[in-house]
């Protein structure tokens, strides 16, 4: 049956994201309610949030207190734009928190809406950054790496290393003027930039830990070496923290935990938990300093979009910044990351298990060709946990930072009993 004369499948008026649609239609799960690491459908099930709904749900679902935080300051004021000579005092207030909180020495905060808009900003803000640079306005490439994922916005869509996610465009790249490195091979990266050149190259981009592309920790040096690669060629240096950032490392910033000093942090998820659409570019002063001189020719830096700022997602912010610290969540994450390292390394004695890798609370089991990690990850529901099919045949684990011991356990048990049917069932028992 050609395309063209194929059935129109019906379903709701939601089209769903991420979604090849022939897949899900009729058999999508409707989240209703949810209350700390369990989400409930409407078909009645009560599901462990293995996966933190998208790696967001840090201090997990429901809290009163960001609901109060977010209906006090409506009351106050819902927002005000943060555009010329406005600004709102929540905007204010939370940019001089994530300054003092933030591994790059007395930055500049750009704040709007997700991790999306976050690296549309960064990589504009690299161009920008040499454009304004006698001799230097050829460095306009912005490279990433391989598996890498960094939103789906026009820039996000074409730096990923994810190929689906950049195919169907009708060029390689949305942006013009991208390319990947090696994911592992420091030696690699020096070969492309020597190829296209330093001088045509503006920035790098990386995230600490990969989280879409598979759960991929650094080797040891290698985000070290992609700083100093950095250096020696004048490429900016942007570190997605959209995932690791705000404690899912056990340290407030990946950045911190691998000793980086990036020109540009990007970060969204974590700030909120996921209450409210937030995100943003913590900026080193090396590049906020020329869009801020006193001088006739200083040049405008483009950027900001209607919720940039916005009043009551800072006021979330804030209050979410408050818990991790009045929860002592950070320690508990670094207890948890132990924990899951020693339970996920159990499940390497099974046949389907190529690896288990684990970094912060942060955890893959990628799986032989012979088993579906999207099969797993679909049953793995009927035993009342959520995960997720990652890249490279993985099974996502990222939950909650209030997750207990015992629910960690019962995760990983629902993992090897997921593993250990599949199993049978390829080989054919």
């Amino acid at each position: 049956m050609t395309q063209e004369n194929a059935p129109v499948l019906s379903g709701p008026a939601l089209w769903s994201a991420q979604a090849h649609l022939p897949s899900v239609l009729g058999r999508q799960l409707t989240v209703e309610r949810a209350e700390g690491s369990y989400v409930f459908t409407s078909d009645g099930r009560r599901l462990f949030d293995g996966t933190a709904g998208l790696w967001h749900a840090n201090v997990g679902h429901c809290r009163p207190e960001l609901a109060e935080a977010a209906y006090e300051q409506m009351r106050r004021l819902e927002t005000y734009h943060i555009f010329g000579r406005y600004l709102n005092d929540q905007a204010v207030e939370l940019a001089e928190r994530l300054a003092a909180l933030s591994p790059v020495s007395d930055p500049k905060v750009i704040l709007n809406s997700g991790g999306s808009d976050a690296i549309d900003v960064a990589c504009k803000l690299a161009r920008r950054h040499w454009q304004q640079r006698a001799g230097r306005t050829g460095k306009t490439v912005i490279l990433s790496r391989e598996f890498a994922y960094h939103g789906l916005h026009a820039y996000g869509t074409s730096i990923t290393g994810l190929d689906f996610n950049r195919d169907g465009y009708g060029t390689e790249s949305l942006v013009p003027e991208t390319a990947r490195v090696s994911t592992y091979d420091i030696d690699a990266v020096e070969r492309t930039v020597h190829e296209i050149g330093a001088g045509n190259i503006a920035a790098l981009v990386a995230e600490p830990i990969q989280g879409t592309g598979g759960v991929i920790p650094p080797a040891p040096g290698y985000l070290e070496g992609l700083q100093r690669i950095c250096r020696e060629n004048d490429i900016l240096f942007i570190v997605d923290e959209v995932i690791t950032g705000f404690g899912r490392t056990g340290h407030m910033f990946a950045t911190e935990r691998y000793g980086l000093q990036p020109d540009l942090i990007t970060f969204a998820k974590g700030i909120t938990s996921g209450y409210v659409p937030l995100g943003g570019v913590l900026v080193a002063p090396h590049i906020w300093q020329s869009f801020y001189r006193d001088a006739p020719d200083t040049p405008t830096f483009r950027h900001g979009a209607t919720y940039a700022g916005h009043a009551t997602a800072a006021a979330v912010a804030l209050r979410n910044l408050d818990i991790l610290d009045e929860d002592k969540l950070l320690p508990r994450v670094a207890e948890l990351e132990r924990l899951l390292a020693g339970e996920l390394q159990g499940l390497t004695a099974r046949a389907s298990v190529v690896e288990t890798r684990v970094a912060g609370l942060l955890g893959g089991v990628a799986l032989t060709d012979g088993v579906s990690a999207e099969r797993v990850t679909d049953e793995l529901v009927e035993h009342g946990f959520v995960s997720r099919p990652l890249r490279g045949n993985t099974v996502q684990i990222s939950p909650p930072f209030i997750t207990t011991d015992d629910e960690i356990r019962q995760l990983v048990a629902a993992i090897d009993t997921v593993l250990a049917t599949q199993e049978a069932s390829s080989s054919g028992m």
